[in-house]
């Protein structure tokens, strides 16, 4: 029997599918949401509403959908990735023409049972169709200009439109988790010191740009910024939010306050505690070591989407798990940099943990094809005994 036949006779169906399944990853994810209902369930003054019994609604379906999208073929997958990305532009588009508005921004769609964020899709969707790229691209021509730019097109092109919403932060994920699909795919790094040359000539002239003709960003954007660099130059005005964060961080102490008993959050001294700033509400209550658990649950989940990678033998598959990974982690990282003042305030949540409904499915979503690349990844003679049928 040939390597391909033993593999197609060994592929898990049906109840095997499950046994094959990451539970590790499962069981990681599951703990880091159930941190998060603990702590809506205190900024909402030890109350399952109004955030926290939604929240587990929303996790239960995000688990169905992990589920389901575990039991199909990873090839399935990479076969219909350009269609899901094309629904996603279509959606983005249709934010501008009908998107609903919250907070000074147009970023969503009524669905009258929840409110859908198209460019929370375009995180994984981007993923998918860049993986699928360069699993049809072949190696020889990875680096080769006319092939760069394809997906630097792919990436700029959602780009554009969720920075209108606006939502800079968004938009910097997708820069960020598109280039590193592209580098992890073998784009020779020549490309990325340009762009990087390039970004720092665009920063400089976003700087340069505040209060003329031509300015760039948005003002509330320059005010985040120079929130940023000083925030105690106007502690009740723009650098209220950080300001109010660190004294949060920093009353925590080592073991926290204890559930439901920290002061920032309960007494509303702190802004959009039940989204953004959750983490600070959390290291208030549990300390420095609620923290850096909650940091090594986010490792793990990283760790656990690296395994799958570097197991699998397809090049869809493992670019995928690292493109989840990757997202996953820049979405853990720059919230807690943002929350502790080591980066601007973007309003990107806290995975997991943060309150919202469409980030929260499509991380689960995301999470699923990873498990589908496990379930269905090429196995050794040998290997999961367990799937035997």
């Amino acid at each position: 029997m040939s390597y391909l036949e033993y593999n197609v006779a060994r592929t898990p169906q049906g109840l095997h599918k499950v046994l094959a399944l990451n539970w590790a990853l499962l069981l990681t994810v599951t703990a880091v949401a159930g941190l998060g209902f603990m702590v809506l369930y205190s900024v909402a003054g030890g109350s399952m509403q109004p955030w926290a019994e939604a929240q587990i609604e929303r996790f239960l379906l995000g688990l169905t959908a992990m589920f389901i999208v575990a039991m199909v073929p990873i090839w399935f997958w990479r076969n219909v990735s350009a269609l899901m990305f094309a629904i996603a532009m279509l959606l983005l588009v249709a934010v501008e023409l009908v998107g609903a508005t919250g907070g000074g921004a147009q970023r969503w769609i009524d669905l009258g049972f929840m409110r859908l964020q198209p460019s929370e899709v375009m995180k994984i969707t981007l993923v998918m169709v860049l993986a699928a790229y360069y699993d049809w691209l072949p190696a020889t021509k990875v680096s080769r200009p006319i092939w760069v730019i394809i997906p630097v097109v792919l990436i700029l092109l959602p780009v554009a439109l969720v920075i209108k919403q606006p939502d800079l932060g968004t938009s910097i994920l997708l820069i960020l988790g598109g280039g590193a699909v592209m580098f992890l795919a073998g784009v020779h790094w020549a490309y990325f010191a340009t762009v990087t040359a390039a970004g720092v000539g665009l920063v400089t002239a976003v700087l340069k740009s505040k209060g003329t003709d031509w300015q760039i960003l948005q003002d509330y954007q320059y005010r985040r910024i120079d929130t940023f660099l000083n925030p105690e130059n106007d502690p009740l005005g723009a650098g209220y939010h950080i300001t109010q964060s660190k004294i949060a961080l920093g009353s925590g102490g080592l073991t926290g306050r204890g559930f439901m008993q920290g002061t920032q959050g309960r007494l509303n001294f702190l802004p959009e505690k039940h989204t953004d700033f959750i983490f600070t509400t959390l290291a208030e209550e549990f300390g420095f070591i609620g923290s850096l658990s909650l940091l090594g649950l986010y490792v793990l989940i990283v760790a656990f989407c690296v395994y799958t990678a570097l197991r699998t033998k397809d090049r869809f598959a493992s670019l995928v798990s690292l493109g989840v990974a990757v997202t996953f982690f820049l979405f853990f990282a720059v919230n807690m940099a943002m929350v502790m003042g080591l980066a601007p305030v973007v309003g990107v949540p806290l995975p997991l943990v943060s309150y919202g409904g469409s980030a929260m499915l499509v991380l689960m979503v995301a999470f699923g094809l990873v498990q589908s690349a496990h379930v269905h990844r090429p196995r050794l003679p040998g290997e999961g005994r367990l799937l035997r049928r």
